[in-house]
């Protein structure tokens, strides 16, 4: 259960800054946990949260622009500019 609700959550909040403390929040409701615990990681999570978000902005952008090259639909003159 907690799988399903942790893959759950976590569909459409990658793109999305600081929806990981929500998620966690979601996850340890279900285990049984106090949510109070998010307390502790909240002052280290804003970096974190960054740097994912990071990660994930230029993995979609970088999978964009293979797929694009990939299907002839990517104008160079543009890209290499």
């Amino acid at each position: 259960m907690v799988i399903l609700t942790a893959t759950l959550a976590s569909i459409g909040t990658a793109g999305i800054p600081g929806t990981g403390l929500i998620t966690l929040a979601l996850v340890l409701k279900q285990v049984g946990l106090p949510v109070e615990g998010i307390a502790l990681i909240i002052g280290i999570d804003r970096i974190l949260d960054m740097i994912r978000t990071a990660v994930n902005v230029t993995s979609d952008a970088s999978i964009c622009t293979i797929v694009a090259k990939t299907e002839n639909k990517l104008d160079l003159e543009t890209y290499y500019q």
